[in-house]
């Protein structure tokens, strides 16, 4: 594989991305509806549930409450604000919970697969278990939707040397594996065309919850970082991505917060809220060969 997957190019120095009808941010919500096991297997690197021996129940029912409250919570907001989500799905949740399998697709919601288990990391396995996955991965999907599955983000962010190409040859349009820029960016790879999509570890309440943050203190980084972009936006379109987890986002105390920070953007004017498939065809359709054009400029420049 190419040590370096992604071409460098300073977002002021590209040409500009529109989005539709002028808007100055594509902002897609990514719930992480995962299944964490309750007596994993051994794992490569390491243990999925640091209080051991197994099981650990604090940590189990902690993430399964996400699954049994938290979601339904965030389905409210969801469905008041009328937010299109794109889920960063384990796949094993439309096979183990039919009703949350039921409740998404009467939302619309759209699918991009997390692994099958949120407890099956992908350091340490060779290329044809990860590719395994990949491939079982589209098959739930097709199986259970009838339709193709457009997106890939490695589980619990296990990503390997191998997973852009071994995506690009499963037929993946997107991966959300890097969280390098604030514009979809196209991924060198021998296997076929693969965009790279914006995702968030900093607008992520997981990783805010780890550094002992709060939910208003959640709510007030999401304002901040939207007025940002939103400047921004003016001249050179952005990306923004808001990563939830409905085991923290979903506790009685945390949800206002969200809502008041959505509610918050939602009254700006031009502001696509969207889905991962929709901003990858508007930008292989209306950006990519622009784009493509001006990375081949730069190679030619630079010998």
């Amino acid at each position: 594989m190419d040590p370096d997957p992604v071409a460098y190019s300073p977002i002021l120095h590209r040409p500009r991305l529109r989005w539709p009808g002028g808007a100055r941010v594509a902002l897609w919500v990514v719930p992480n509806i995962e299944h964490y096991e309750y007596l994993p297997d051994t794992v490569h690197v390491r243990d999925p549930w640091p209080r051991s021996p197994h099981p650990d129940v604090l940590g189990y029912a902690h993430r399964d409450y996400g699954n049994r409250v938290g979601l339904w919570r965030l389905f409210a907001v969801t469905d008041a604000l009328g937010i299109p989500c794109t889920v960063s799905l384990n796949m094993a949740v439309i096979q183990h919970y039919p009703a949350i399998f039921e409740a998404m697709e009467a939302r619309g919601w759209e699918y991009m697969s997390h692994g099958i288990y949120n407890t099956r990391y992908h350091w340490g396995v060779s290329p044809a278990e990860e590719r395994a996955a990949m491939e079982e991965s589209l098959e739930i999907h097709q199986q259970l939707t009838g339709r193709r599955l457009r997106g890939w983000f490695s589980p619990a962010i296990s990503n390997t040397l191998a997973t852009f190409e071994l995506a690009a040859a499963c037929g993946y349009d997107y991966v959300a594996d890097l969280y390098h820029d604030d514009q979809p960016f196209p991924l060198r790879t021998r296997e076929g065309r693969l965009i790279s999509m914006p995702y968030s570890v900093e607008l992520n309440d997981v990783i805010l919850h780890r550094r002992g943050e709060e939910a208003a203190e959640f709510a007030r980084q999401i304002r901040d970082y939207f007025d940002t972009v939103y400047a921004e936006g003016a001249e050179q379109g952005r990306v923004m991505c808001i990563a939830l987890h409905p085991y923290w986002v979903g506790q009685p105390h945390r949800l206002r917060a969200f809502q008041s920070a959505m509610e918050y953007i939602l009254s700006h004017p031009g502001v696509w809220l969207t889905t991962g498939g929709a901003i990858a065809d508007w930008f292989i359709a209306e950006h990519l060969p622009a784009i493509e054009a001006h990375l081949a400029a730069r190679e030619a420049a630079n010998g």
